[in-house]
């Protein structure tokens, strides 16, 4: 068993990777010492079992950068991902049939990553790539998530960041926020039109695991020019299946094979 110890300097040798990652260019030593706080020879063994593990690379005049680990990573999270697996199917089919982009988006830390994307639309990019980000409290995608987040975990955030989600529209106390949760939960899906791109509606469902723990979401990303009345609803409709059955797969393996 790990003592407190060997968690505390596992904690800090990741927050090494999470500043290298969080850097728009590469990272000298000197920047890394004057951020972390750490002593020398502290960080030297933190940058050592990285770079030996293929998680960091140096390049003279560059500093240290993610290395070549992170995207074998990826390629194997892609192919190995219960959830990513099971989505393919059912998001390709949704995209030849829906005209926009179709993400599959997971709750990291306090924040919403996107880990797969299917389609285009010839009126608009995506600006959420495999990997990137989303805002926590904006775009249907990360509401719908945080509408099936545990009491407590809101509670937290609320205390945190009560201002971001007056600005969301979510709610200007936390009763507040709670009531439009609930309605969202309610409904069973969520929509919303230029919360982070203008001209652009999302449509979101939520995922589940075998537990019924919110998973991820299920949403595609139209023009809402070309939205006619009523058609939310019944797109709504249609992701809502797609995530159930994808639900279904993860929380039945056997029985999808």
């Amino acid at each position: 068993m790990a003592t407190a110890d060997t968690q505390n300097s596992l904690s800090k040798m990741i927050s090494v990777l999470d500043l290298i990652e969080a850097s728009s260019a590469g990272l000298t030593l000197e920047e890394m010492l004057e951020a972390m706080q750490l002593s020398r020879s502290t960080l030297y063994r933190y940058i050592r079992v990285l770079s030996e593990a293929g998680l960091i690379v140096s390049l003279p005049n560059f500093g240290y950068t993610l290395g070549p680990r992170v995207a074998e990573l990826d390629l194997k999270m892609r192919t190995q991902d219960p959830l990513i697996a099971a989505s393919i199917p059912v998001m390709t089919e949704l995209a030849r049939t829906v005209p926009g982009v179709v993400l599959l988006c997971r709750k990291y830390r306090d924040k919403v990553l996107c880990v797969h994307q299917e389609g285009s639309s010839p009126s608009f990019r995506s600006g959420y790539e495999r990997g990137q980000d989303r805002p926590l409290f904006r775009g249907s995608a990360s509401r719908i998530i945080l509408a099936y987040t545990e009491a407590r975990a809101i509670a937290r955030l609320y205390a945190e960041r009560s201002e971001e989600f007056a600005e969301a529209n979510l709610g200007k106390s936390l009763e507040e926020v709670k009531a439009e949760l609930a309605r969202i939960r309610h409904v069973g899906y969520d929509s919303t039109t230029a919360q982070i791109t203008a001209g652009v509606t999302g449509i979101a469902a939520p995922v589940f695991d075998s537990k019924g723990t919110i998973a991820g979401s299920l949403s595609v990303t139209l023009s809402a020019a070309a939205l006619r009345p009523g058609e939310v609803a019944q797109i709504a409709e249609r992701i809502m299946l797609c995530a159930s059955i994808v639900s279904r797969a993860i929380s039945h393996p056997t029985a999808a094979r």
